[in-house]
């Protein structure tokens, strides 16, 4: 018989943002753990750019937070747009429990704040080590990596993305839809909007979100049904020039681009026994709203709790309320992002011109505004 080659209380497989912020908070709570990703190192592209208030109201305790706000660049508005015309305008200035601001970091600087508050606890990610399939029992698991060693845990925690080994091992469905390629980059180039803005722009050919990053640098997003693998620079100017803000931008240099395919799914289940799902393996959606990675950070502040309660409490009902809540937030979040994507993408002319008068009175009313710029901040 085969036996674990390692033991631990709980193996984490992914080392992305989620990953890694679950690590630090057992790290904290002394729960034994190791944390494995297939990838030779990490990744030095940029991805997801943007974290929320609450997102670092919640990371406060990881100790990581002021370490990220000093890093990133702030972002106090968030406006929707139909070229020039401003349709609704959310101001982060006027959170009061939380930071006023969007912070904007690009995801390989994220990481690697978190990377190095990991080691600073004596503790680091196992690469390149490729989980290949589960083995687990009512009170256990084993993860079996490619090379055949075995790692036996209490707890297999699935933070491997949207493609996750875990997840289809645990026999766990992940159903949705597919809403089409989005093309991404990052940029230079003479803007006309102000820098503290994050801008969605409304558009029959899809979304166009462009937002600021340090070093003199924009993040584009954009919904494309046949997005280039490599933008180029007249890929990116066409569709600025087609959905943007009509005149005063032009695309300078492109510093990364690619594409990728975007999904509104969520997993039947978070838990399935002594295993459990966090985020990108749990739910994807659209980057509407710039939702992903908070939501998958938020995801991984509440499971240390959570198995910090199992394993030292023996209150493995906290592991249940764990996945309940936490599919709540999720099942929220992919309605928010479904709706914006739909309203952002009418085609009939009627109905465009109806939906930019309705938002545009809507957004005189202070209270709403307020709501918009509290559910994107995730503090409500």
């Amino acid at each position: 018989m085969n036996r674990p080659a390692k033991q631990s209380d709980v193996v984490i497989v992914g080392a992305g943002p989620a990953g890694l912020a679950l690590a630090i908070g057992l790290a904290q709570r002394g729960v034994d753990f190791i944390i494995l990703d297939t990838l030779p190192d990490a990744q030095n592209t940029s991805r997801a750019a943007v974290i929320h208030a609450g997102t670092l109201n919640a990371l406060a305790p990881l100790g990581v937070a002021d370490r990220l706000i000093a890093q990133g660049i702030r972002v106090t508005g968030f406006r929707a747009r139909d070229r020039e015309r401003v349709l609704l305008h959310a101001d982060f200035g006027e959170l009061r429990d939380a930071p006023p601001f969007a912070l904007m970091i690009p995801q390989d600087e994220s990481e690697a704040i978190l990377t190095e508050r990991l080691s600073g606890l004596g503790h680091r990610v196992l690469r390149p080590l490729l989980a290949e399939r589960i083995e687990t029992a009512a009170d256990a698991a084993t993860v079996v990596l490619a090379d055949g060693r075995r790692i036996g845990a209490r707890f297999v925690v699935g933070a491997d993305g949207q493609d996750s080994t875990i997840r289809k091992q645990a026999g766990i469905g992940f159903p949705g839809k597919t809403h089409g390629s989005f093309m991404l980059a990052d940029v230079r180039m003479d803007w006309p909007i102000p820098k503290d803005e994050v801008t969605l722009f409304f558009s029959v050919e899809g979304t166009l979100v462009v937002a600021p990053m340090s070093r003199d640098r924009y993040r584009i997003v954009a919904q494309c049904p046949d997005a280039p693998a490599e933008p180029a620079v007249p890929d990116v100017q066409a569709v600025i020039d087609a959905r943007g803000p009509g005149r005063g931008a032009r695309v300078r240099e492109i510093l990364w681009g690619s594409r990728f395919r975007v999904h509104h799914r969520m997993a039947d289940r978070f838990r399935a026994g002594p295993v459990l799902l966090l985020g990108d393996a749990a739910h994807v959606h659209s980057p509407a709203g710039g939702q992903g990675m908070n939501l998958g950070l938020r995801d991984a502040v509440a499971l240390a709790d959570a198995l910090a309660a199992a394993l030292r409490e023996e209150r493995e009902s906290a592991l249940d309320d764990y996945a309940a809540a936490r599919m709540a937030a999720a099942r929220e979040i992919l309605r928010m992002t479904d709706r914006l994507t739909t309203i952002a993408t009418l085609r009939p002319r009627a109905l465009r011109m109806l939906r930019n008068l309705v938002i545009r009175k809507a957004s005189t009313l202070p209270a709403l505004r307020r709501s918009v710029a509290r559910r994107l901040a995730g503090t409500r």
